[in-house]
């Protein structure tokens, strides 16, 4: 069995004065990892601005990335989900349960009596061979509104 690589992102020190985090810049990216440190149709974890994240590289090596923490069970899990498609979108399904969650849009597919759970997603680009991570995007902030 192979375990998820660690991943953890270099943000600048936030005592510094010009310390700049995707937080703090809403249209920062931030490098996260290099895209050959993702193995295909596998999650791997990273630290990034204090948030555990579960990066996902698909076969047209597409990332998309998700938060780690399982909304059900509360675990920090998602990265050891199992990577697939349903209708043609990217889902990962919950090491635990079994849930299924649209790795696109952070939709769960297999909710029950109206439950409207999702996972926080991010936005993801590799260019010259590096993840960087974006904005987040949290559903649930949507839901509320």
């Amino acid at each position: 069995m192979t375990r998820s690589p660690a991943l953890t992102a270099a943000i600048p020190d936030a005592a510094a004065p010009d310390a700049a985090t995707p937080a703090a810049i809403p249209d920062a990216w931030l490098p996260v990892c290099a895209l050959a440190d993702l193995a295909v149709e596998r999650g791997a974890v990273a630290l990034v601005d204090g948030e555990q994240v579960a990066l996902f590289r698909l076969l047209d090596d597409t990332v998309l990335a998700v938060q780690q923490h399982e909304p059900h069970t509360q675990a920090m899990v998602m990265s050891r989900g199992i990577v697939g498609t349903r209708g043609g979108r990217p889902v990962v399904t919950s090491p635990l349960y079994k849930q299924v969650f649209d790795l696109s849009s952070g939709e769960c597919l297999d909710t029950t009596k109206g439950e409207r759970v999702a996972l926080m997603t991010w936005q993801v680009e590799v260019r010259d061979g590096v993840v960087h991570l974006g904005a987040a995007h949290d559903p649930g902030a949507r839901a509320a509104a």
